[in-house]
């Protein structure tokens, strides 16, 4: 669930928001350390721009409890609320050195994830009709992965796995390498029976000959349909329905 996703990845969350604001703070903001008095308070708002969803509250929250924990929040929308031009997001009161300095991550990053949960629920729309669940993929942005993910959460998707290292996912590079899809199960049936934590194995099959292959193998949790036409892909899901 996307509001449960914060405490779930809270390490991970911390450590992207701690090197980003590195990132761009370096030694830090001599534009603002040069001309604004370290006593001055202020107060500013985040005003939505295009109609869409909204995401990112609450990473904006940490971002701005990670930098400076005087500087105080008020959210004006839910994670995921359809928005308008125009509307408020969130108010928030402190140290204007500090508003400044926060300033272009909080805007980065609640950009990059609305836009996210705003694609993600448009194509949920074109599916709900279905029983299918849409799932995002490891293809994010480096270092962005989490937020990304969360945010693909928040429009009502669902979060694959989060790297190499809490499913497998057997595709056509390892089973090309393996030389067939057996091969490769074969051995990551094999593999599997050392590892102290069980794992989904996801097996990428792109004919109906790697799907009969996959099939009897028992430590398959589920089959990828690769470059498949509507057509392929029914008679591929009979062929597994059996």
């Amino acid at each position: 669930m996307p509001e449960k996703f914060l405490d779930q990845y809270r390490e991970q969350l911390e450590l992207f928001v701690d090197q980003a604001l590195a990132e761009d703070l370096g030694e830090g903001d001599h534009s603002s350390l040069s001309c604004i008095d370290p006593e001055s308070q202020s107060s500013a708002q985040l005003l939505v721009k295009e109609n869409g969803r909204i995401a990112g509250l609450a990473l904006a929250q940490l971002i701005f409890s990670r930098y400076d924990s005087r500087l105080e929040v008020e959210l004006l929308l839910e994670e995921g609320e359809v928005v308008k031009k125009g509307d408020l997001a969130f108010r928030v009161h402190g140290p204007t050195q500090s508003l400044l300095a926060t300033e272009r991550l909080v805007l980065n990053t609640m950009q990059r994830m609305s836009g996210i949960t705003t694609l993600t629920d448009r194509l949920n729309q074109k599916i709900r009709h279905t029983s299918c669940t849409l799932l995002d993929t490891r293809k994010t942005s480096p270092n962005f992965r989490f937020p990304e993910k969360w945010a693909v959460l928040i429009g009502g998707g669902s979060n694959h796995r989060m790297g190499l290292f809490d499913a497998l996912m057997i595709k056509d590079n390892h089973i090309d390498f393996c030389d067939g899809v057996a091969q490769a199960l074969q051995k990551t049936t094999q593999y599997l029976t050392n590892l102290a934590t069980p794992l989904e194995v996801v097996v990428e099959c792109r004919n109906q000959e790697e799907i009969k292959a996959a099939l009897p193998f028992a430590c398959v949790t589920r089959i990828l349909l690769d470059n498949h036409s509507p057509e392929e892909l029914v008679r591929a899901i009979a062929l597994i329905d059996g």
